[in-house]
């Protein structure tokens, strides 16, 4: 396929860079961390698109294209959404003397059956953020998360989400 621009190609690694975005204090007190750092595929002089889950910032979800500022020390820090990806962003924490333990495979495990990917923060700290798909079992996604936090197996957050999961 072509376009005006010449032929379509895969991103090279020169295309990706690290995209910063400042983290907002929580109701619970400030964050762990004041920024967070996502990988992203440049697709214009200030313009990336997200290629992982944040586990830390709101309000942003794998897929979706920022603009970005770059700083005179060659940082690009988000400066807002240009496109959205459909996806949600949902932050996974087992619960430490539950029946899954820390056990973030077994996490993912009941998950997996959705199409949900994700990354897990540290073997110390075992939150598991995951990209849920537009086009997931969105009502699934939801009651699943529901029945684990009701069963004791885990602590969840939604960080980021669309009106297509808030109305399923």
């Amino acid at each position: 396929m072509s376009s005006p621009a010449g032929p379509e190609r895969p991103p090279r690694e020169a295309d990706q860079i690290k995209v910063w975005f400042r983290v907002a204090p929580r109701e619970d007190g400030p964050p762990p961390y004041e920024t967070e750092g996502l990988w992203a595929t440049r697709l214009g002089p200030d313009t990336a698109r997200v290629d992982n889950v944040p586990f830390l910032r709101d309000g942003v979800a794998e897929g979706e294209t920022v603009r970005f500022r770059t700083d005179d020390d060659g940082a690009h820090w988000a400066v807002g959404r240009v496109a959205d990806s459909g996806n949600c962003t949902v932050r996974v924490l087992p619960v430490p003397n539950g029946p899954l333990g820390h056990d973030v495979r077994a996490v993912h495990e009941r998950l997996a059956g959705f199409g949900l990917t994700g990354e897990v923060f540290s073997a110390d700290f075992p939150l598991v953020a995951l990209t849920v798909p537009g086009g997931a079992d969105l009502r699934g996604v939801k009651a699943l998360l529901a029945r684990g936090r009701d069963e004791g197996w885990w602590h969840f957050e939604v960080s980021c989400d669309t009106d297509a999961w808030r109305s399923a």
